[in-house]
C-alpha cells in the first residue's frame, strides 16, 4: 500500500511541488510512499509560521509542556511495532533495530518529561547590597531541524524533544528516502496536543532546504540549526550560520576507531567489530571505520573477525539478520566508489565485494531486488590511503596494525574526525590512557563504537561536529539562552566595580 504524503505548515496541508517516490530498498519496485517535495519559499514561509506559534507556545509552564512530551513517549510507545515495521519497510534496517530506534524516542521523553520541571536558572550573591542577581534559561525561538535518514525517527527525537520542551517552535526537515517514517512520527508528536504551527514538518531536497535557511536566516525567523548529516554539507550549513552569527547544532560523519590491545578479549572484540562495522549496513555515523589491532593479534584477530563475517546473515530486513540492504540508490552509488578505493597493497579478506546478485552471492541469497552489498574487509590500510582518511558510508572495514599505545592513538586521531571510539582491553590504565589522548567525543571501553543512551551526551568534534552535544542535560545548552538580570531594590544607582565596599587587610602583619 502505498500512500501519499506532503508538508504540514501551521497544521495545514501544502501538496504543491515537484514529486519524490520513497522506495523500499529491499524491493526497489516496492514504492512505500510518494511525496510532493516542498520549496524554499515553502521553507521559509514555515519559519515565520512557527515564530508566530512560538510566542504562545513558550508562555506554556516548563511543566505543562513536560507533560506534553510525557504523552509524545506514551503515543510512540503505543505505536512502536507499527513505527517499526514502516522504519525496516522504508529504509531496510532490520526490525529488531528498527525497534530498538523506536525505543530510544520513548526514552529520550521519559528522561525530558521531568526536565520541564528542572530547567533551573541561579539566584547568585551581588557584590553590593540590597541587590539579588538571577540566571533564567530562555528558548532561542525558531529551530530548524534537518536530519538524515539512516535513523529516521530517533535521532530527529534528540532535537525535537528538548527543543519543544525549552519552548521553542520547530521546522523539520527529514530525509526524502526516509519521509513516510517522519510523517508518521510527526503525526505521533501532534497527537499529543501541540499547538498548530509549533511543530511544522516540511519535505524538501537539499538546494530547496539551504535556500530556504537562508531567506528564513535573513528575515530573522530562524534562531537555530540542528543538522545531522555529512561532513561536507555540515560545512555549508556552518558557514552559513557563522555569517548569521549563529552556533548551529552539527552532528556529521565519522571515521571511528577501534583499538585492540594485545590483552584484549579477541572474541568479544570480533563481535564489537561485527556490530559496529556492519550493523545497519554500515550506514550509521558512529559505524566502525578502521580497526587499529596491535601487531601480536593482528593475525589471530583477523582469522576471528574473517570467521564471524562470513557467518553473519544477511538478508531480508524483517527477519533474523546483521544487515539488510543499504539505505537508498544515491548511497548503493556512492559506496561503489568506495569501494573503488580499494589498493594494490590492500588485502580484501572477507571474500567477494559489490552488490549481491545471481552473478554475484552470497551463498544461497542472491538479493535479488533489493539494494543488498557484501560487507567488506580491507586488510592493510596505511594512513595515507583514502579508506583510512575518509569516511565510508556503508559495509566496509579497514584493518591496520601497531606496536605502541601511543602509536594506536596517534593512528586513532589521524582521519581528524571525532565523533565515536573504541579500545578493547583488560588494563585500567591502557582506557584511561586511550581516553586522555583520543580526539572523539565518545569513547568506549570494550565495546563497540555504536551505541548511544538517551541520557548521555552525544556528539563530536572536527570533522564530525562543532562540539555541540546532544542527549541528556547538555542538549539543553543548545535550545535554550542564558539570561541575566540583576534587581536593585536599595533605591539608589549602585555603579557595579566602583562602588563596592572594600574591607581593607593588614598585609603586613605577620606572627
Amino acid at each position: 500500500m502505498t500512500s501519499e504524503i506532503v508538508s504540514v505548515i501551521g497544521g495545514k496541508e501544502t501538496s504543491n511541488g515537484a514529486a519524490y517516490e520513497s522506495v523500499n530498498p529491499a524491493r526497489v519496485d516496492e514504492v512505500v510512499a510518494r511525496v510532493r517535495l516542498a520549496d524554499a519559499r515553502a521553507f521559509s514561509s514555515a519559519c515565520r509560521t512557527a515564530a508566530g506559534a512560538q510566542r504562545e507556545w513558550s508562555r506554556v509552564p516548563a511543566p505543562v509542556r513536560g507533560r506534553v512530551i510525557a504523552s509524545i513517549g506514551r503515543l510512540v510507545e503505543a505505536n512502536a511495532e507499527e513505527l517499526a515495521r514502516l522504519v525496516t519497510r522504508e529504509i531496510g534496517k532490520p526490525y529488531a533495530e528498527a525497534l530498538g530506534e523506536v525505543r530510544e524516542i520513548v526514552d529520550t521523553c521519559d528522561f525530558f518529561l521531568g526536565e520541564g520541571r528542572r530547567l533551573y536558572g541561579q539566584t547568585v550573591p551581588s557584590e553590593m547590597p540590597d541587590k539579588n542577581l538571577f540566571t533564567f534559561r530562555v528558548p532561542v525561538g525558531v529551530a530548524a531541524v534537518i536530519t538524515a535518514g539512516n535513523f529516521p525517527v530517533a535521532v530527529p527525537s534528540w532535537y525535537l524533544v528538548p527543543a519543544l520542551l525549552c519552548g521553542n517552535a520547530v521546522v523539520w526537515k527529514p530525509a526524502e528516502y526516509a519521509a513516510a517514517s517522519a510523517h508518521a512520527l510527526y503525526r505521533l508528536f501532534v497527537a499529543a496536543g501541540l499547538p498548530d504551527g509549533v511543530l511544522n514538518l516540511v519535505l524538501a531536497d537539499g538546494p530547496a532546504t539551504f535556500e530556504g535557511l537562508e531567506a528564513a536566516l535573513a528575515e530573522g525567523t530562524l534562531h537555530k540549526v540542528g543538522f545531522t548529516g555529512s561532513t561536507e554539507v555540515g560545512r555549508r550549513v556552518g558557514e552559513l550560520c557563522g555569517r548569521h552569527l549563529q552556533s548551529p547544532c552539527l552532528e556529521l560523519g565519522g571515521k571511528n576507531p577501534m583499538v585492540v590491545m594485545p590483552d584484549a578479549d579477541l572474541d568479544l572484540a570480533v563481535e564489537g567489530a561485527l556490530f559496529a562495522g556492519f550493523g545497519t549496513a554500515g550506514q550509521r555515523c558512529t559505524s566502525l571505520g578502521t580497526v587499529i589491532v596491535h601487531e601480536s593479534v593482528h593475525d589471530e584477530f583477523l582469522r576471528r573477525y574473517e570467521r564471524a563475517v562470513a557467518g553473519a546473515a544477511i538478508g531480508d530486513p524483517a527477519g533474523d539478520v546483521l544487515c539488510g540492504p543499504l539505505l537508498d540508490r544515491r548511497f548503493a552509488e556512492r559506496y561503489e566508489e568506495y569501494l573503488g578505493w580499494i589498493q594494490p597493497h590492500h588485502t580484501v579478506v572477507s571474500g567477494p565485494t559489490g552488490r549481491i546478485t545471481p552473478d554475484n552471492p552470497r551463498g544461497d541469497f542472491t538479493g535479488e531486488g533489493g539494494l543488498y552489498y557484501h560487507p567488506v574487509v580491507v586488510d592493510g590500510v596505511r594512513p595515507g590511503d583514502r579508506l583510512f582518511l575518509e569516511e565510508t558510508f556503508g559495509p566496509i572495514v579497514g584493518v591496520t596494525s601497531f606496536g605502541t599505545l601511543d602509536e594506536a592513538v596517534d593512528l586513532a586521531n589521524l582521519p581528524s574526525y571525532g565523533l565515536s571510539s573504541s579500545i578493547y582491553t583488560t588494563d585500567p590504565a591502557s582506557a584511561f590512557r586511550f581516553r586522555e589522548g583520543i580526539g572523539a567525543g565518545m569513547v568506549s571501553v570494550n565495546n563497540s563504537t555504536s551505541g548511544a543512551e538517551a541520557h548521555l551526551p552525544f556528539g563530536g568534534n572536527g570533522k564530525s561536529g562543532n562540539g555541540s552535544r546532544q542527549s541528556g542535560m547538555w542538549v539543553l545548552d543548545q535550545f535554550t539562552r542564558w539570561q541575566a538580570m540583576n534587581w536593585d531594590h536599595s533605591g539608589r544607582l549602585q555603579k557595579a566595580q566602583m562602588d563596592v565596599a572594600e574591607i581593607v587587610p593588614d598585609l603586613d602583619f605577620r606572627l
